[in-house]
């Protein structure tokens, strides 16, 4: 498995990764294969968030939150966007950013899943970040850059990359004033993730010519929804002649929508590793201390076997999660791998801790819920699969429509 820097310590304060060649698309490298390794700055800044999530995350307290009205925890957000500057690590240092990589990126998604941190990392820091880049909206990204704003695209959790979503918001008249473009939005969407702690929203609408548009979170209904994993609460959108600045048009809008939902897969599913590594930990640590019989279950034979096959998959998982030159292929075959191992590493969490892992009192459950609606998020397996037939220009099966 990839190496895991231990929290030790009180170390606090932005963590500054070393530079690195650019990565235009997450899952890419410079130049030759993959490193699996995480260097030095990496190590820190894993470290530095796993102390913090240690510290303000513990499972007592996530599990106290979402039975609280407000789901999403603002204040560990804020420590952890700007004091660790981990909502800016994707955008450019002329921006205020980080300047760093989908590495980095990586190492958090996995310690925010390690942790079912219930914070907007994955949607702001991440998927709207990476429309934004595409799209080269430097004023919303230098507010984003030390958290002072929080941003997340208006497209259904579940939408996967390839074709583009069709839009379920459409661009009204325009009737430009002084101050006022005049752009306005109706319609709906439904099951957004992270847009609830908000305070723009990036909505894809449908027009002369398509477009993508910042629209305050003021200016937008949102309907939580009671969700499976309420540690990331998905929202029901509704858009009635809101206002909107236009951030990207035609082909360049397609393209940041499609940078955001590759760049969504791609760290989901590093955020999945991160959730099967803390599942078979829990399991492993359980089945040692765990007697019967006057000796440790974990001894038994049958439970080994369980355990070792764990172990493999998760360790698969990890090398796949690294990434690849081609990157379409990389996030396709990570997500679906990782998707799969979480969930069976969240089952084998619940079940090989017996009667106390179906309690709502052993974290077992937040795990087990956190596996399963990430695996619907940015695509299913199977759709990621599916995928890779155009992907490698495999043919498509008889008798299958194409």
């Amino acid at each position: 498995m990839k190496g895991d820097g231990e929290a030790g310590g009180e170390r606090r304060g932005k963590a500054v990764p070393q530079e690195r060649p650019e990565a235009s698309e997450p899952g890419s490298t410079a130049a030759g294969p993959p490193d699996l390794l995480y260097g030095e700055a990496e190590t820190e800044l894993r470290a530095a968030v796993r102390a913090l999530l240690a510290d303000r995350c513990g499972w007592r307290e996530v599990l106290a939150r979402i039975e609280s009205p407000q789901a999403y925890d603002a204040g560990l957000w804020q420590v952890l966007a700007a004091e660790l500057g981990c909502a800016g690590l994707l955008i450019p240092e002329g921006s205020g950013g980080a300047g760093a990589s989908y590495r980095e990126a990586a190492v958090v998604a996995e310690e925010t899943g390690r942790a079912v941190a219930p914070v907007p990392f994955l949607g702001s820091a991440v998927v709207a970040t990476a429309a934004l880049l595409a799209a080269g909206d430097d004023e919303l990204l230098a507010a984003m850059a030390d958290g002072a704003s929080t941003a997340a695209l208006a497209i259904p959790f579940a939408a996967a990359p390839g074709p583009r979503p069709d839009p379920t918001v459409r661009l009204g008249v325009s009737v430009p004033t002084d101050g006022d473009p005049g752009y306005r939005l109706t319609g709906t969407v439904a099951g957004v993730a992270d847009a609830l702690p908000a305070d723009v929203l990036l909505v894809p609408a449908d027009g002369v010519p398509y477009g993508l548009y910042a629209v305050r979170a003021a200016d937008v209904v949102m309907t939580p929804v009671v969700s499976l994993d309420m540690t990331r609460q998905l929202a029901d959108l509704a858009l009635d002649n809101a206002p909107g600045r236009r951030v990207a048009t035609a082909d360049a809008a397609q393209r940041a929508v499609a940078a955001a939902l590759t760049a969504g897969a791609a760290m989901l599913a590093a955020e999945q590793l991160g959730t099967a590594e803390r599942c078979l930990e829990m399991t492993v640590a359980y089945l040692k201390e765990r007697r019967q019989f006057a000796r440790p279950v974990g001894s038994f034979q049958a439970l080994k076997h369980r355990a070792a096959d764990l172990w493999v998959g998760v360790t698969q998982a990890a090398c796949l999660a690294a990434g690849d030159p081609d990157a379409p292929v990389a996030v396709a075959l990570a997500k679906a791998a990782c998707s799969d191992i979480a969930v069976r590493a969240a089952q084998e969490c619940v079940q090989l801790h017996g009667g106390i892992g179906f309690t709502w009192e052993h974290p077992a459950h937040l795990y087990l819920k956190r596996a399963n609606s990430s695996s619907i998020g940015f695509g299913t397996p199977d759709r990621h699969r599916a995928s890779l037939t155009g992907l490698v220009d495999l043919p498509a099966p008889p008798g299958t429509s194409p």
